[in-house]
C-alpha cells in the first residue's frame, strides 16, 4: 500500500470514528456571574470557555451589564473558564464537567481582583510566575527574572530548566541535541553558530515567555531530536497604542549595550505592531588545548602539543520587524510579518603552539594569527489568513514564508614559525579566504481545525518547503608576495532540498478519566548535493511515518498522569554538508562533511502532576545514527579538525522533577532537577567505542518581593560531569543576582543584575579514544553587571489576542550565521 491511500485512509477512519462517536452526545449549557473584589458587577468582561486537558479554546463571550454570561451546546468534556477585564487580573473558575447525567451546570460567582494601580493609561497586573509547568510544556515568563535584564536571548536559554549550552554555544535538552528553535511559531531556520548568532545578539527586553516543548504533537514539523523551543516577542493586544522603550549597559571585561522599542496600535479593523533591538557587544575567550599525536597503527607516541588561543569578537547587530493584522469581519483576518536583521562583527583570534617531541622536549613554536570580518544579514516575510466558521472553533489558516540569509566572511591566517630560541626559522606562510553564503527558503502551509462533539477535536494540514544554499569557499595563498588559488581547500557546494508533510491528529476523552491525543505526519524529502568544484554530487529520497501518542489519566483533583510517545527526525544543518574548511589555526580547523545522513530517535515519557505545582517526568530515548561532533588527526602533518558524523546510537533514560510556587508573602522560589544516563556506541576513526555516564542537571531562582515597587532574585545552576559524544566535559555552573525598582508610578523600572558572580561558567573537557587524547579549558566574558532602564506606555482597553503564527518550520534551525564565543 502506497504512502498517500495509507494516509488517505487514516484521515477517513479517524473522521468517520469522530462522527459515530459524536452522534451519540446531547449538547450542555454553562452559566455564570462575575463581579470584582468589591462585590461591583463588571460589564463587558470577556469569557473564555477553556478545556482542562489541555487549556485549548472551546468557546468565546461576553458578560452582560450584570456581569452575567452563558455558554450553549457545549459537548461533553471537562472545562473550566477563564476571565479577563480591563483593571483586572484575570479570573479563573474551578473545573467542571459536562456529561448527559449533568448537562446543565451553574458555575459559581467569580470575584476579580483589580489592578495595583492604573497611571496615564499603564495597567499595573500581578507578577506573573518565572516557570508555569503546563502539561505539554514548560513555560518561562522572561520579564520576571531580575537577572535576565540585559541579558540576549542565548543567556536566558542557558538558565532556563532542562537546557544546557555548551562550549561551541549548541543548545541541548534534558542532555540531548537536536532541538529547534522557533520565534513566534516560526522556525528560526538556523542552527549551531548561525543560531548562537541570532540569539546573542537578541536582546532579553524584547522577549515575552519561552515554551519548551519535549514531544511536540504531529501538528508541528518532526524535526527536533530532543524536542522544539519557542522563543516569543513581546505583543500588545490593547485597542489603541502601547510600546515600551529599554536601554541597557552592561559591563564585563568589555562593554555590552542593549536597547530595544516596541509598538503597537490598533483601530477598528487595522492592527500595526513594530520593534526594533540594538546591541552592540564585545566578548573575549580563552581557549587552551593539549593534544597527543598517536600513531593509528602502532599507538605510539609521536608529539605533544600546548596550545594557547586568546580569542575577541565584537559583534554589532540591529534587528527590526513590523507587521499588520486586517480584520476583514468577525471571522476572517488577513495578517503580514516582515522582519530582518544585519550583524556585522569582527573576530580575532592569536595562538601560540608549542610543539615537544615524544619525550617532552620543545621543538618548535608557531604563532597563528586569524582575523574574520563576518557580515550576516536576513530578511523575511511572512503573510497569513485566518477563517474562523462559527462558534465552536472550527477554523482553517494558511501561511506563505519567504526567507533569506546573505552572510561574507573574509578570513586571513598567517602562520609564523620559531625555533626554541624564539628566532624565526621558516619564512611565514598566509592563507586567504572568502566565504560566502547564501540561503533562500520558501513554505506554505494550511491548518484545519474542528472541534467535535463530545470534547473531540479534528485536526489536519499540509506543508511543503523548499531550500537553496549555495557556499563558495575560495582559498588563496600568498607566495612571493603573489596571490595563488589554493585548489585543495577551495569549494562551491550548492544544496537543494524538497521536504512535503502532511499530518492528522484527533483527540477526545476516552473513558471515564481517561483523554488522549492521537497523531500521524508523514515527511517526504527530496535533497541533492552538488560539489561544482570536484564534480561529486549525491541525490537522496525518503519518506518517513512520525506517531505522536498522547493518554492522560485525570486520578483525582490532585494527580494527574501523561504517558506519550512520538518518532522525530534530525536532518543535517546545511552548513555541516558543506565540506569547505573554517580554520582557527594552521593545526585546528572545521570542516564538513557530504555524507551526513538523517538520525531518527524514539522518545517516550511519563509524567506526573500533583496539585499543580510538583511535575515528575521519567523519560526514555533511543536514536539511530546520530549527528554529533567529532576529532580526527592527522598525525604526519600534526593537524586535527572537527566535524560532524553519524558516528553511533544514543540510549538515554532521566528523571526531571519541578516544583515551584511561594514559600512565603515575599518569597517565590522554582527548582528543576534532571538526572539523566546518556550511553553512545559506534565506529570512529575505525576504533568500535562505548562511552556513557549520568549527569545531575539543577535550576533554581528565589524571586524576593520588598514592599510595592522593590524585587530581588538569587538564580543559578550547576550540570555535573557530562557525556557529549565522544567528548566528556565537566562540572559547569554560575550564579546570579539582581534588584529591580518600580517608578515612575508603575510606568518605569529600573535593574540591576550581575550574572555569573564568581566566573564559574569555565568548560573543561576531554576527548580520548582510538588515537586521540586532547584536552581543553576555556573561559568567556561570562560575568557581567547590567543596568537597564525601562518605560511603558499605553492607552486603550484590552481587545480579544489575534493568532501570528507562520508556516516556517525545521528548516529555518539548519542554518549557520556566526562565530562562536
Amino acid at each position: 500500500m502506497t504512502m498517500k491511500k495509507l494516509l488517505t485512509l487514516l484521515i477517513l477512519a479517524l473522521a468517520a470514528f469522530g462522527t459515530v462517536a459524536n452522534a451519540q452526545v446531547k449538547p450542555g449549557k454553562i452559566n455564570g456571574t462575575v463581579i470584582d473584589g468589591n462585590t461591583k458587577t463588571i460589564e463587558s468582561a470577556t469569557i473564555t470557555l477553556l478545556r482542562a486537558k489541555d487549556s485549548s479554546v472551546a468557546k468565546m463571550s461576553v458578560a452582560d451589564k450584570t456581569g452575567k454570561f452563558s455558554f450553549e451546546s457545549v459537548a461533553e468534556g471537562k472545562y473550566f473558564v477563564s476571565i479577563t477585564a480591563v483593571g483586572h487580573m484575570k479570573g479563573f473558575s474551578e473545573t467542571i464537567e459536562i456529561t448527559a447525567a449533568n448537562p446543565a451546570i451553574t458555575l459559581k460567582t467569580i470575584e476579580l481582583i483589580p489592578a495595583a494601580k492604573t497611571e496615564g493609561g499603564v495597567t499595573v497586573v500581578g507578577k506573573r510566575p518565572l516557570i508555569e509547568q503546563k502539561l505539554d510544556r514548560t513555560i518561562v515568563n522572561v520579564e520576571a527574572s531580575v537577572t535576565n535584564v540585559g541579558a540576549s536571548a542565548l543567556e536566558v536559554l542557558e538558565k532556563s530548566p532542562g537546557v544546557t549550552v555548551d562550549k561551541d554555544c549548541n543548545i541541548s535538552l534534558k542532555g540531548k541535541q537536536g532541538v529547534k528553535i522557533y520565534v513566534d511559531g516560526r522556525p528560526s531556520y538556523l542552527s549551531g553558530a548561525d543560531l548562537a548568532n541570532l540569539l546573542r545578539n537578541m536582546n532579553a527586553n524584547q522577549l515575552d515567555q519561552i515554551e519548551i516543548m519535549t514531544n511536540p504533537p504531529a501538528k508541528y514539523d518532526a524535526a527536533g531530536n530532543s524536542g522544539i523551543i519557542n522563543i516569543k516577542m513581546k505583543k500588545s493586544n490593547l485597542m489603541g497604542y502601547s510600546g515600551s522603550l529599554s536601554l541597557g549597559y552592561g559591563q564585563g571585561r568589555y562593554s555590552k549595550i542593549n536597547e530595544s522599542g516596541n509598538f503597537n496600535y490598533r483601530k477598528n479593523k487595522v492592527n500595526l505592531f513594530a520593534n526594533v533591538g540594538y546591541s552592540n557587544r564585545k566578548n573575549f575567550q580563552d581557549l587552551d588545548i593539549q593534544r597527543k599525536f598517536i600513531d593509528a597503527g602502532t599507538k605510539i607516541l609521536k608529539s605533544y602539543f600546548d596550545q594557547e588561543s586568546r580569542i575577541l569578537e565584537h559583534n554589532e547587530s540591529i534587528n527590526g520587524k513590523v507587521g499588520f493584522d486586517y480584520f476583514a469581519s468577525k471571522k476572517t483576518t488577513i495578517g503580514g510579518v516582515f522582519s530582518g536583521f544585519s550583524s556585522p562583527g569582527e573576530f580575532s583570534n592569536t595562538s601560540d603552539v608549542l610543539i615537544y617531541d615524544e619525550n617532552h622536549v620543545l621543538q618548535s613554536i608557531t604563532r597563528a594569527s586569524t582575523t574574520n570580518d563576518k557580515k550576516w544579514k536576513n530578511f523575511s516575510g511572512n503573510l497569513n489568513f485566518r477563517h474562523v466558521y462559527d462558534s465552536t472553533g472550527k477554523e482553517i489558516t494558511a501561511d506563505i514564508d519567504y526567507l533569506g540569509y546573505r552572510s561574507k566572511n573574509d578570513q586571513r591566517l598567517v602562520n609564523s614559525y620559531f625555533g626554541t630560541n624564539g628566532q624565526p626559522n621558516k619564512v611565514p606562510d598566509t592563507l586567504l579566504g572568502n566565504l560566502p553564503q547564501n540561503i533562500n527558503i520558501f513554505t506554505a502551509k494550511i491548518d484545519y481545525s474542528k472541534p467535535l462533539k463530545g470534547g473531540a477535536k479534528f485536526e489536519m494540514g499540509a506543508k511543503t518547503s523548499f531550500v537553496k544554499t549555495d557556499n563558495n569557499a575560495v582559498y588563496d595563498s600568498v607566495q612571493n608576495g603573489l596571490l595563488v588559488r589554493d585548489i585543495g581547500r577551495s569549494n562551491h557546494f550548492i544544496y537543494t532540498e524538497n521536504v512535503n508533510a502532511a499530518y492528522v491528529n484527533y483527540s477526545r476523552p476516552l473513558w471515564k478519566k481517561f483523554s488522549g491525543q492521537f497523531g500521524l505526519r508523514l515527511e517526504n524529502t527530496n535533497s541533492n548535493g552538488n560539489q561544482v568544484t570536484s564534480n561529486v554530487k549525491f541525490i537522496r529520497h525518503y519518506t518517513q511515518l512520525f506517531p505522536t501518542i498522547y493518554i492522560q489519566y485525570d486520578m483525582n483533583k490532585t494527580n494527574t498522569f501523561v504517558i506519550n510517545y512520538g518518532r522525530r527526525i534530525s536532518r543535517p544543518d546545511y552548513e555541516d554538508l558543506n565540506p569547505f574548511i573554517l580554520f582557527l589555526d594552521k593545526y585546528t580547523f572545521e570542516q564538513g562533511n557530504p555524507d551526513l545522513q538523517p538520525q531518527f530517535s524514539h522518545n517516550i515519557e511519563l509524567s506526573h502532576t500533583y496539585k499543580g505545582f510538583l511535575t515528575t517526568t521519567l523519560n526514555y530515548s533511543n536514536t539511530t545514527d546520530i549527528i554529533t561532533e567529532v576529532l580526527e588527526q592527522n598525525t604526519n602533518e600534526n593537524q586535527t579538525f572537527i566535524k560532524q558524523s553519524n558516528i553511533a546510537k544514543q540510549r538515554q533514560y532521566g528523571i526531571a522533577v519541578s516544583a515551584g510556587g511561594p514559600l512565603t508573602k515575599w518569597w517565590t522560589s522554582n527548582l528543576y532537577v534532571n538526572v539523566y544516563n546518556n550511553l553512545y556506541k559506534g565506529i570512529v576513526n575505525g576504533d568500535y567505542i562505548e562511552k556513557g555516564g549520568t549527569t545531575g542537571l539543577l535550576n533554581i531562582s528565589n524571586q524576593f518581593k520588598f514592599g510595592k515597587t522593590w524585587a530581588a532574585e538569587v538564580s543559578g545552576f550547576y550540570r555535573t560531569p557530562a557525556i557529549e559524544g565522544i567528548f566528556k566535559i565537566f562540572g559547569i555552573g554560575q550564579m546570579n543576582i539582581g534588584l529591580s525598582k518600580q517608578i515612575m508610578k508603575g510606568k518605569g523600572s529600573v535593574r540591576f543584575s550581575l550574572r555569573d558572580v564568581f566566573m564559574t561558567n569555565k568548560a573543561r573537557g576531554e576527548s580520548r579514544f582510538s588515537n586521540i587524547d586532547a584536552e581543553f579549558q576555556q573561559k568567556r566574558d561570562s560575568r557581567v553587571a547590567t543596568l537597564n532602564f525601562t518605560w511603558r506606555f499605553s492607552k486603550g482597553k484590552t481587545a480579544a489576542a489575534k493568532r501570528r503564527a507562520s508556516g516556517a518550520s525545521d528548516e529555518s534551525s539548519r542554518v549557520k550565521t556566526g562565530t562562536d564565543n
